[in-house]
């Protein structure tokens, strides 16, 4: 029988690392999210690192703006972005003060409040497609810009936290390209996943979005 999962909250210094370090150390994670309908919980699986003004996938890569703002920290804060004018993206800020670095959320198992999240996401077939992808992610778990900034180390009564959770095994961790990112970070191995997990993600090549004319 494997043991359940840690319930200890994971302290500022966890995210207090650079983002390569964080980004696999969150497989396996507790993410969760307390509602007014009441909570849910999320088994990170896969995830995405982005390292800032250094990396030129990142909304950071071109400085500081009101949009990336929070991601300059400090650590242990959400980073949530509107994305092609329909969906949020929720993000894990790393790193110091002013380095602005950190993990977006692409999917995970819901564990706790399955329910809530089925009625947010009403297209799900399955259980495991509840946050299936990041845009999913957030739907299913009630995230939008209002969370953008949110302490995850402020305790119980935080929207946020991240518990220890069951952290995945070295050897269970895959890596690759990030998905739909183009340009000169396109080939960056900064996406991490559990190996097979049913939860994860497919991997998409960037393709560049077609303008109206």
């Amino acid at each position: 029988m494997s043991a359940r999962p840690d319930r200890t909250p994971l302290p500022r210094s966890f995210f207090d690392r650079p983002v390569l370090t964080v980004a696999p150390d969150l497989l396996g994670r507790t993410l969760v999210r307390r509602t007014t309908d009441g909570p849910l919980e999320l088994r990170i699986t896969e995830v995405e690192a982005y390292e800032g003004e250094s990396d030129p996938g990142s909304h950071a890569y071109r400085g500081r703006t009101a949009r990336n703002d929070s991601m300059f920290g400090p650590p242990g804060h959400a980073y949530v972005y509107f994305i092609y004018g329909m969906w949020f993206s929720l993000n894990l800020v790393c790193g110091p003060p002013g380095h602005a670095s950190g993990v977006l959320l692409r999917a995970g198992e819901v564990t706790v409040g399955a329910d809530l999240a089925a009625k947010r996401r009403v297209s799900a077939r399955s259980p495991r497609e509840l946050a299936k992808g990041p845009a999913r992610l957030a739907t299913a778990l009630d995230v939008d810009r209002s969370l953008d900034g949110t302490d995850l180390c402020a305790g119980p009564d935080s929207p946020l936290s991240l518990l220890t959770g069951t952290p995945t095994s070295v050897d269970l961790v895959s890596s690759g390209p990030r998905t739909g990112v183009g340009g000169a970070g396109a080939t960056h191995p900064y996406r991490f996943w559990i190996t097979h997990d049913p939860t994860v993600s497919p991997y998409r090549a960037h393709a560049p979005r077609r303008r109206s004319t």
